[in-house]
């Protein structure tokens, strides 16, 4: 199969204008055409979206059962051809002129081609890899870098978790490209309407498969710390454990201080932020805050 520079995983799902703005920007920021193609997936019940092209830069479009988030980005990494893998959503844009070349620039750096890199997105910049790049090479070895079981997010916590793990290891593959510009045009900061395909998805859904994958996540860091070490590459093991979070405000604490604030893999400051961070979305999706408010 020939292959080429970089693959842009794109499950859309009502929001051919949208996905007409981002295909608009990519055109007027890319470098080199031939560098790029979009992987588009729309549901079979989404007739608008199906024939969304550029005559630019080539698009593939997957046609299918509506899936899990996981699933979306799974079943377009199966089609791309790209040496290099970028998740992106239907409600963002390339703001920086030549992109392309930036990208290329920084997998060069990396020869053994294991990091996980990402851009400013305006919204979440450092803090979070909201679309993240990996080398062709890094999802081979981590076999399933969008776990299906993900329903519609979480996904770039979950690898910035495992390359947080490589961090504390002693080696540093998380490349933050601040003026790398893919802006996410959000509803929550004013950005964009709230439509149904936001609404669709709930907002806690992903927590407990978040949690329950820490095991996961600990293999997959295990696997990529191996290579780097130049030891024999750690067998993988699917993982599906989803179990939900306790109920109860102490079972539930106690979950996640095993899972976070006990895993000895991961830098203090971020194990603390995912306690913190959980339990507040826990209180959160049991409406404690409006009650404490009303």
């Amino acid at each position: 199969m020939t292959s080429l520079s970089i693959s842009l995983l794109l499950p859309t799902r009502g929001r051919p204008a949208l996905v007409e703005r981002l295909f608009n920007s990519i055109s007027s920021t890319v470098s080199c055409f031939e560098n790029i193609e979009v992987i588009l997936y729309a549901d079979e019940d989404d007739p608008a979206s199906h024939g969304l092209t550029s005559i630019d830069f080539n698009v593939t479009t997957i046609i299918g059962p509506a899936m899990s988030m996981g699933s979306y980005n799974s079943a377009c990494l199966d089609k791309a051809r790209g040496q290099i893998i970028i998740l992106v959503n239907d409600d963002m844009v390339m703001r920086t002129p030549n992109w392309d070349e930036k990208i290329l620039q920084m997998d060069a750096e990396y020869v053994d081609k294991i990091y996980l890199a990402y851009g400013n997105d305006l919204l979440k910049k450092r803090s979070l890899c909201t679309f993240p790049i990996l080398s062709r090479r890094t999802c081979e070895l981590l076999v399933e870098p969008y776990p299906i079981t993900y329903g519609g997010a979480f996904i770039d916590v979950h690898l910035f978790d495992i390359f947080k793990r490589l961090q504390y290891a002693g080696f540093d593959r998380i490349q933050y490209m601040e003026e790398l510009i893919f802006e996410h045009l959000h509803y929550r900061v004013g950005k964009a309407n709230c439509d149904d395909t936001y609404t669709r998805r709930g907002r806690f859904a992903d927590d407990s498969t978040f949690v329950a994958l820490a095991d996961s996540r600990r293999q997959a860091a295990g696997r990529l710390l191996s290579v780097l070490r130049g030891e024999p590459l750690l067998p993988f093991e699917s993982r599906t454990d989803c179990r939900d979070i306790p109920n109860g405000l102490i079972s539930a604490i106690s979950y996640f201080t095993r899972q976070f604030l006990l895993d000895k893999q991961l830098p203090l400051r971020w194990r603390a932020y995912l306690w913190y961070w959980l339990i507040g979305r826990y209180f959160a999706a049991r409406g404690f805050f409006k009650r404490l408010m009303s």
